[in-house]
C-alpha cells in the first residue's frame, strides 16, 4: 500500500493508535490524579502540624525540663521531627496497605474524542509504594519542623510555670 503513489495512507499498529487518541483523556486523569494528590498533602501538613503542636502542648513542662537538665534546642528539634516522621511513616505505610486491594483492578472510561471505550488497570508497583511512603514522611516533615522550632525556642522558666 505505501509503494503506490495514489495512496496516502499512515500504517501504524492498533495499539498506537489508541494511545495516540487517548492522550487527552491520560493527561486529564494526570492533572486531576495530581490535583487531588495535592489536596491530600496539605491536608497531611494541617494534619501533622495539628498533632505536632498538640504533643508540645501536652509536654511542655518535660520540654523544659529536659532543657533545664541541659538538652540542647537541637536535641529537642531532633526529638520533636523524628517523632513526626514516625507518625508519617505509619500513615504512609497504612495508604499502601490500603491501597494494596486495588491492584489489577480494571476500569474504564469513555473516550469523547473517538466515543470508544477506554479500560485501565490500576497497578500498585514498589515504585509507587516507596513514593507514597516518601511522600508521607516529606509530609511529616513539613508539619513537624515549625512545632518542634516552637517547642525548642520556648522559655524554660516559662514553661516550667505554665501548668
Amino acid at each position: 500500500m505505501t509503494a503506490d503513489p495514489r495512496m496516502t495512507v499512515n500504517i501504524q499498529r492498533e495499539r498506537d493508535y489508541y494511545d495516540k487518541q487517548s492522550r487527552v483523556l491520560t493527561r486529564l486523569i494526570l492533572v486531576l490524579g495530581s490535583m487531588v494528590a495535592g489536596i491530600m498533602g496539605i491536608g497531611a501538613v494541617f494534619g501533622a502540624l495539628n498533632t505536632m503542636y498538640s504533643a508540645i502542648a501536652e509536654r511542655g513542662r518535660e520540654i523544659a525540663a529536659m532543657r533545664a537538665i541541659g538538652f540542647s534546642s537541637g536535641s529537642v528539634v531532633t526529638s520533636f521531627v523524628f517523632e513526626a516522621l514516625c507518625i508519617a511513616f505509619v500513615g504512609g505505610a497504612l495508604g499502601c496497605l490500603a491501597v494494596l486491594p486495588l491492584n489489577g483492578l480494571t476500569t474504564g472510561t469513555m473516550n469523547w474524542q473517538t466515543f470508544s471505550h477506554l479500560a485501565f488497570a490500576f497497578r500498585v508497583t514498589p515504585v509507587l509504594l516507596a513514593g507514597g511512603i516518601i511522600f508521607a514522611l516529606l509530609m511529616g516533615v513539613i508539619g513537624g519542623v515549625p512545632p518542634a522550632v516552637r517547642a525548642a525556642r520556648a522559655r524554660i522558666a516559662v514553661a516550667l510555670r505554665e501548668l
